[in-house]
């Protein structure tokens, strides 16, 4: 009788969700419409909820509450646990621009970020995180800063086909760039605080 030995496999090493796509104003920054942008990489909300709030947690204290616009979200659940405590989230179609995230936090109050959409390329995504990151911020809505770069540049960010590395990272994939904006086209003006990128 003979015994065959099969090497053991080591265990995997649980891998860390990538880092918010975010850009925020400053302090010392003029509020305007809007307090900063952010990219997530998908359209399932409570994910990419809880790698928002490991960001902006300790920047801006807890964030209890945040609401959407359901138009862009195809779950909507009540409540999401994040880090140690539970957000709630709200969606009112007619209050809220369909671009925009509202959170809420006891610390620091209201906060107003332009959601870029997850299918929206790198070169958009960086323009609109420094248009909506600039110290005098722009005084447009999250829907008309996203049109006006669209009317700018010429390409709907959901009308174009994606790229190969694109459509993974879109679909749940990480590409060796998927932590942020690949070659940015410029350094970060003083106001703007990049972070995940």
């Amino acid at each position: 009788m003979s015994a065959t030995l099969l090497p053991t496999l080591p265990h995997p090493e649980p891998v860390a969700a990538p880092a918010a796509r975010l850009a925020l104003k400053t302090d010392g920054s003029s509020r305007g419409l809007l307090d900063g942008a952010w990219w997530p990489r998908s359209r399932d909300l409570p994910n990419e909820l809880r790698a928002l709030t490991d960001v902006l947690d300790p920047l801006w204290g807890r964030i209890t509450r945040v609401a959407v616009n359901p138009r862009h979200w195809p779950v909507l659940p009540h409540k999401v646990p994040v880090d140690g405590h539970t957000v709630k989230v709200g969606w009112f179609t007619p209050e809220i621009d369909p671009h925009k995230l509202l959170l809420l936090s006891y610390r620091t109050g209201r906060w107003d970020l332009l959601v870029i959409p997850p299918e929206t390329g790198a070169e958009s995504a960086a323009r609109l995180m420094a248009a909506a990151s600039g110290r005098d911020g722009l005084p447009l809505t999250a829907s008309a800063l996203i049109a006006a770069d669209e009317a700018r540049h010429g390409v709907s960010a959901a009308d174009r086909p994606l790229a190969p590395d694109e459509a993974w990272e879109y679909e749940g994939g990480a590409s060796t760039v998927s932590a942020g904006v690949p070659q940015q086209l410029g350094p970060p003006g003083p106001a703007a605080r990049l972070t995940g990128l």
